[in-house]
């Protein structure tokens, strides 16, 4: 009979001790985070210096080439990393150029661009304003230089 007790006492604290472990390991991972405004911005960035490259603007493609690393370094930074994961935050693949790239169609993606930074400086937090905002004029700086 005593044997019997203790080998119930030994399972009611095996059981109490390892409770929490199996619910942690039931319980959902949190849901991802929400995509990161300024991803939006690194694409245009990426189309922009691609356009540029394509039209032979090279100024112009380094200028958005740096925009894009400049975001997207922002953006790294603020995606919150998974825990135990050892990989790196994704960065944008390249862009390639659109079919029958013009230089033209320089100067309305660069204003779009920078209509898109603008009106994003008043929806971004406060540390990010300063980043939206040289974007937005740097994209009207390399409008006005190729005009």
């Amino acid at each position: 009979m005593i044997g019997r007790t203790a080998f119930s006492r030994r399972a009611v604290l095996l059981a109490t001790a390892t409770a929490p472990l199996a619910v942690a390991c039931t319980t959902p991972p949190p849901p991802p985070p929400p995509p990161d405004p300024l991803a939006e911005l690194v694409k245009a960035a990426l189309s922009d210096a691609a356009l540029a490259t394509a039209v032979g603007a090279p100024e112009t493609a380094a200028a958005r080439a740096e925009h894009a690393t400049r975001l997207q370094a922002e953006v790294d930074r603020a995606t919150p990393r998974v825990p135990g994961s050892s990989a790196p935050p994704t960065t944008s693949a390249p862009v390639a150029p659109p079919a029958g790239a013009s230089r033209e169609a320089l100067v309305p993606a660069l204003q779009a661009a920078q209509k898109q930074a603008g009106d994003m400086v008043a929806s971004v937090e406060p540390h990010r304003v300063g980043l939206v905002a040289s974007v937005a004029a740097g994209c009207a700086s390399l409008v006005e230089a190729l005009s």
